[in-house]
């Protein structure tokens, strides 16, 4: 098929290059992305007086589950698609896909129906995400576009801070089903300014959706996320189930990306992988941003309760000073790279950020104040808001605007598989290591104390007689501060990428078409002359 035809942009443009309206646009956009990221965290606190309500203990990690998987395969579909048949569509479409969620959610009586609700909010909610950024890339040429993205990195930290303390603060007043009714009137309103005040250039064009392509990719998803749901902790790592789900992974992704190189329009185009700025940039969010801000907030709280003895809703707070980090950091460093057009320093210092925050956190002991404990908190958001932003810039920057959407989800995409891997790495290392410490401090009586250990709750350690609770928070402590130190080798090789990755010149347009462009079938322009220090392709 040949590339879609877009029609004249009829959109007015002010003197600083962005369309008339845009302050308005950016904020539904904005408002839509939050949305779409706290849905990923806001029912976790909620959890336990939901499955309670509803009488669905059992079925308690579908509830989050669903909504990440549907996000995660919908991704590079979404991006695919607004690149073949334009964005607007696709926008207020998921928008809508999104609501219709939150209703089900909202209106459910069983935990099936809840269950549904979040994988309909998923499906909407994974395309928000990624078309609101392909949306700003369509708008707004490369190097303005630097200084709009830091407030999208925020937005991604701030969610996973404040999305538990909301879903908690609703659950303990107006009760839980307000974690989903809050959606409606701030998408209805996103949904209004987006048909009315977004133009965008239409595109006509027939797509050979690539059905093989997505149901190989949905059976690889859906695999990978179970596995690291399940692996050591509903099933052990050497049960059939296990091993057999990875088995199925494997075979999946190896079809899918055969399938890629025969599919008429395919969701992630092998073409994708011969710049050298995806692979690496790709890389790199992967291994810094993926694991490193995932695996840090899925275990710090749990941390902060057992160690410190702070409540649940104290521990989210604690977190605060990485969304403070993020920001003092994303939104400078957008406007320096605005103004000079050079990305790749970011990177760098973020990647560095993360390692020695993590070496930092590696060396906690439960003397160690909270203070201290906010300040690392604070490094950790400082190199997150570096990286995660500049990354994605420099992928976008490396293709043709025809080409954006599909580049940016697939950037997307594997930086979430990256986030449910790592933690699942994270989360499997810190069980062995705490059944070790445990098995090592506890005496028989003092265990028979405890009870269960893995159904240990902060409330019921800090319950315990003292010297038994010393134990265990001791176990706590050396359990998971040195993970934190096991994983500052994989942000050493981020860092080493990120020095490796190719510095091309930020755009002060928004570039040729596919047709036009190099290095992408069937190309005929020239390189790019911007390009500093090396080729981005290969």
């Amino acid at each position: 098929m040949s590339n879609p035809t877009p029609t004249a942009e009829v959109e007015e443009r002010n003197s600083s290059g962005t369309p008339r309206h845009f302050g308005l646009i950016f904020a539904a956009l904005m408002a839509a992305m939050l949305l779409a990221s706290l849905d990923q965290t806001i029912v976790s606190t909620a959890l336990p007086t939901v499955v309670g309500e509803l009488h669905g203990v059992n079925h308690m990690a579908w509830v989050t589950t669903a909504y990440i998987l549907a996000a995660t395969i919908s991704m590079p579909v979404y991006g695919r698609l607004g690149d073949l048949i334009g964005r607007k569509v696709l926008f207020l479409g998921g928008i809508a896909v999104f609501l219709a969620g939150s209703v089900v959610a909202g209106l459910a009586q069983d935990m099936t129906v809840l269950i549904i609700g979040r994988a309909v909010q998923g499906l909407g909610g994974g395309g928000l995400m990624i078309i609101s950024q392909a949306i700003i890339a369509d708008l707004v040429p490369p190097r303005q576009r630097a200084k709009y993205m830091a407030p999208i990195g925020a937005v991604f930290g701030l969610s996973a801070v404040v999305g538990p303390l909301l879903g908690g603060w609703f659950t303990d007043g107006i009760g839980w089903r307000w974690a989903f009714w809050i959606n409606l009137p701030i998408g209805a309103l996103a949904l209004a300014i987006g048909a009315f005040a977004l133009r965008l250039p239409r595109k006509t064009a027939q797509v050979a959706f690539d059905y093989l392509g997505f149901s190989l990719l949905a059976t690889a998803v859906t695999c990978t996320v179970l596995l690291a749901e399940w692996g050591g902790t509903d099933y052990s790592w050497s049960d059939p189930v296990i091993l057999g789900m990875a088995a199925a992974g494997l075979s999946a992704w190896v079809l899918f990306f055969l399938s890629q190189r025969r599919a008429k329009e395919p969701i992630i185009p092998l073409w994708l992988f011969r710049s050298r700025i995806f692979n690496i940039a790709t890389l790199v969010g992967l291994l810094v941003i993926g694991i490193g801000m995932f695996a840090f907030i899925g275990y710090l709280p749990t941390y902060l309760q057992m160690v410190y003895g702070v409540s649940a809703t104290e521990s989210g707070l604690l977190l605060i000073p990485m969304v403070v980090g993020i920001m003092s950091t994303a939104i400078p460093s957008g406007q320096l790279m605005s103004k000079t057009g050079r990305y790749k320093i970011y990177p760098i210092a973020g990647a560095l950020c993360v390692g020695v925050a993590a070496l930092l956190m590696s060396t906690m002991g439960t003397g160690t104040s909270l203070v201290l404990v906010c300040v690392y908190v604070f490094l950790l958001g400082a190199g997150l808001g570096l990286a995660m932003q500049p990354l994605v810039l420099a992928v976008q920057n490396d293709f043709p605007r025809s080409d954006v959407g599909t580049a940016t989800s697939a950037n997307n995409f594997f930086r979430e598989v990256g986030a449910t891997l790592g933690t699942a790495g994270v989360g499997a290392l810190f069980t062995h290591r705490l059944a070790e410490q445990l098995d090592d401090r506890l005496t028989a009586d003092a265990a028979e104390v405890v009870g269960n250990t893995k159904a240990l709750t902060p409330a019921l350690v800090h319950s315990l007689p003292d010297k038994i609770q010393d134990s265990v928070i001791l176990a706590y402590q050396h359990a998971l501060t040195p993970v934190f130190r096991y994983m500052v080798p994989v942000f050493v090789i981020g860092l080493a990428l990120a020095f490796l990755l190719p510095e091309k010149k930020l755009a002060d347009d928004n570039g040729p078409d596919a047709d036009e462009a190099p290095g992408r079938p069937g190309a005929t322009g020239p390189e790019n002359d911007a390009e500093v220090g090396a080729s981005s392709r290969n």
